[in-house]
């Protein structure tokens, strides 16, 4: 544990100095973006195609009292007045230098003037100007006990995902029905990083004016006009067909108007795998990637049909660089109880697993929640499992208890999230009509990722 030190009033002289580098990382700019207030950490008004996460450069302020409370003068410093300023971003990866330097000394109240700066590895100037602090009144040594439990994303799973994607060909996808804000904005974004080339699809006034409304330039974009939800998903499946694009993503429509259009036998999109649906998560407090299905397609699965679910979601895994995922197949309890299905279904599994009727992953079941990600929890109940309290995938016992699961990791615990359909001829983005910019951006990293292995076989990624 590091010890600090402080400085008092008689101790600082002018010209004392002190300067501290710190390396930002995605979490610091969702945290500065959540307490600041900036909406839109991707900055989708710029027109960089290779924008990471970014805050505006005023945020650099939290760094600039961490050197002056903590280093100069340090523990028990008030900082009473400021005058400062600031210009540009700071961005996921950037080297921060705070400098601090005593400029003059108050000896009527005792007070201190700091000239601060702070630049990044680029030598821009990000914050500058100066404080006024009280220094503290007694000198001491302090333990470096500040470490808060904040509960922010700190896998960076999707950050991983996106520079895996970096010198991947973008993915010509179809957006179908991308007709309000968000359902345009995010395969925007996703091909200015260099993610899609999107065809969008749908009624092309609607779209216009979605995109005269947020200020998007749709010139570099195809634009198929269609006159409703349905249409634009049978167009959309009937390109996928053809292999007139290489995947599919959802816009403002019902999934039900996107997913019929796929599984119409007349579109030929389905194969021998049932069609299921993945949540990709990266939830605070667990120390992996996190995947959970199926969610959003099949409602009451069979025994037969969950054999394809937890293929579809194992092979996942492996193109995003889990080599031998861990499969969790939840209940409610951890043993088998004829009165309960689900503990039946995950009995049956293991033991097709066992004869390789599954392949490529560990499987256990029946787990209960905690039993399937708290080590903890399955010491206390004496559950000795590979799996227990590692798992890399859940298997839900049907939709409702899958959507709930999910939904509760994203809004109670702050989980980021990707959805994906697999088990068809392509990848399909499918997104809820809620879901934010940066979800749609998550979906269509996965979505490329699988697009890329089924053209060359590589797998980019490298997640132990």
């Amino acid at each position: 544990m590091d010890e600090l030190k402080n400085l008092t009033y008689d101790d600082l002289h002018v010209g004392a100095s002190m300067e501290v580098t710190h390396t930002v990382t995605p979490t610091n700019v969702a945290m500065l973006s959540q307490l600041s207030g900036d909406a839109e950490i991707f900055h989708p008004e710029t027109d960089k195609t290779d924008e990471k996460l970014s805050v505006q450069g005023v945020c650099a302020v939290a760094l600039m009292s961490n050197v002056v409370t903590r280093r100069l003068p340090g523990p028990g410093t008030r900082i009473i007045g400021q005058d400062l300023h600031a210009d540009g971003f700071i961005t996921d990866g950037d080297a921060l230098t705070a400098s601090v330097r005593v400029r003059d000394k108050h000896a009527a109240d005792r007070t201190v003037r700091l000239d601060v700066r702070v630049v990044n590895q680029h030598g821009d100037d990000i914050l500058w100007g100066a404080l006024t602090v009280l220094p503290p009144g007694t000198k001491g040594s302090f333990a470096d006990t500040s470490q808060a439990a904040f509960y922010m994303p700190r896998n960076d799973a999707f950050e991983k995902m996106y520079a895996a994607c970096e010198g991947i060909p973008p993915v010509l996808t179809a957006v179908v029905h991308p007709c309000d804000r968000d359902s345009l904005l995010g395969p925007v974004e996703a091909a200015r990083k260099g993610l899609i080339v999107p065809v969008l699809i749908g009624p092309a006034a609607k779209i216009r004016a979605v995109a005269d409304a947020e200020g998007i330039d749709l010139t570099p974009y195809q634009l198929i006009d269609c006159e409703h939800s349905h249409a634009a998903a049978d167009h959309a499946a009937g390109m996928a067909r053809h292999g007139k694009v290489q995947a599919l993503m959802k816009g403002s429509l019902h999934t039900d108007e996107l997913m019929g259009a796929v599984v119409k036998s007349a579109n030929g999109l389905r194969t021998s795998r049932r069609v299921s649906h993945v949540f990709v998560m990266d939830v605070p407090a667990y120390p992996r990637m996190l995947m959970v299905t199926d969610a959003a397609i099949n409602i009451f699965p069979t025994v037969e049909e969950k054999v394809d679910i937890v293929q579809n979601a194992v092979e996942l895994a492996h193109i995003l660089g889990v080599t031998m995922p861990k499969v969790a197949v939840l209940s409610a309890v951890e043993t088998v109880n004829p009165k309960i299905q689900s503990t039946i279904d995950a009995a049956m599994l293991c033991k097709m697993a066992d004869r390789k009727q599954i392949t490529g992953c560990v499987i256990d079941g029946p787990l209960a929640f905690d039993n399937a990600v708290s080590e903890a929890a399955a010491k206390t109940k004496k559950i000795v499992s590979p799996v227990a309290g590692r798992a890399d995938i859940l298997i839900v016992p049907d939709l409702e208890a899958g959507n709930m699961v999910a939904k509760q990791l994203q809004y109670l615990a702050g989980a980021d999230s990707a959805g994906i359909v697999l088990g068809a001829k392509v990848p399909i983005v499918l997104t809820s009509r809620a879901d934010s910019v940066a979800t749609r951006m998550a979906s269509t990293a996965v979505m490329a990722l699988i697009a890329h292995y089924r053209r060359t076989g590589e797998i980019p990624m490298n997640n132990p």
